[in-house]
């Protein structure tokens, strides 16, 4: 015999309440009494009772989707990075009972073209944007359609707190974790620590580079100083040439944006540096690739700012004040790894 699936008519016959109390836990629990809703949420786990979406969506008039663009990378390395996020997003919105709905786009313009279209034509209830950038429009885009969203990373670009309350963001703090990785290198004997970045006007790169100049403050002359830094695209044999042109500015050590440019950093360096000299270089980003070649790396909360993200949506797409829910912008401290003890004796000669 066939066990029928509980209903929610059932369901409150059996427990002895009405529909709408047993609607209420569901949907509202603070309308319930303590007493009550503990008994009602006892009974649905007993039962295996499982609302209906369907009914759901009609009652609620959301369609339980969320959307976000699903990025191209210039190599598989730093690509893990949002690999982890997206992974981490689809875990906490199924928890919340939301799907995500993926799409691509080439730039933000075409972004906002896609979000157009997936607004008419699938009905979903918000977005999650990644890559904020000072030309960024898609906020402002958005907020302009009533259009509930969240950010992977804070606004850019509109000084230093205008925009930073008009939306939601988590973010993580680029700069306490460059600015970690840089007394490490000290700490471990490293008189001149340079600093491997992005080209300027880079918000999260801009960012990791301030961290690295705070930690150098004041122990080398501003010449010097800037004669410790370097610019290049995120790739591998980018970093490796940069790490070059900082070897023969007198660099000890090397802290990166990202991993990718350590990889090559220290590639070369492994070459440049006196047999028995360890390559002093830090990344970004903790990715496998770090992990495999004992390279230490800043790790990014990357799980945690996915499921703040969702809570702040999920909360503000339930209705309810917004004083009562999860803080709408947050910015997440990265933790450095360390895996490399680094034998630092004598000074590098130049590559």
């Amino acid at each position: 015999m066939v066990r029928k699936k509980p209903t929610l008519v059932s369901l409150a016959e059996a427990i002895g309440v009405s529909r709408q109390t047993v609607s209420n836990v569901l949907n509202n629990p603070e309308r319930v009494k303590p007493a009550t809703r503990e008994r009602v949420l006892r009974a649905i786990e007993e039962s295996g009772y499982r609302p209906s979406a369907a009914a759901r969506q009609l009652r609620t008039r959301r369609s339980m989707d969320l959307g976000m663009r699903l990025r191209s990378e210039a190599d598989g390395i730093n690509g893990a990075v949002m690999d982890r996020f997206l992974h981490a997003l689809t875990e906490a919105a199924q928890e919340a009972g939301y799907r995500l709905t993926l799409y691509s786009a080439a730039d933000d313009e075409e972004e906002l073209a896609r979000i157009d279209d997936l607004l008419h034509a699938a009905d979903l209830d918000g977005f999650v944007l990644t890559g904020s950038n000072a030309a960024d429009r898609r906020a402002a885009w958005l907020q302009d359609r009533g259009v509930p969203f969240a950010c992977f990373g804070r606004p850019r670009g509109a000084g230093p707190a205008s925009a930073a309350a008009d939306y939601p963001w988590v973010d993580v703090d680029g700069a306490a974790g460059t600015g970690a990785a840089t007394r490490l290198l000290l700490d471990s004997g490293c008189q001149a620590v340079g600093f491997l970045g992005w080209p300027p006007d880079n918000g999260p790169g801009d960012d990791r580079r301030s961290g690295w100049l705070q930690a150098m403050a004041g122990l080398l002359p501003p010449a010097k100083l800037n004669g410790l830094q370097a610019a290049a695209e995120d790739t591998v044999p980018a970093g490796a040439v940069a790490a070059r042109l900082l070897l023969e500015q007198g660099a000890e050590g090397v802290v990166c944006a990202s991993d990718s440019l350590a990889l090559g950093a220290f590639a070369y360096l492994r070459t440049a540096l006196p047999p028995g000299r360890q390559p002093a270089v830090v990344g970004f980003d903790d990715t496998p690739v770090a992990a495999a070649i004992g390279l230490s790396s800043v790790s990014q909360p990357i799980t945690a700012a996915a499921r703040h993200i969702m809570a702040v949506l999920a909360h503000r797409l339930s209705g309810r004040p917004e004083d009562q829910g999860p803080r709408p912008q947050l910015v997440l401290e990265p933790a450095l790894v360390i895996r490399t003890p680094y034998n630092l004796g004598g000074r590098p000669g130049k590559g």
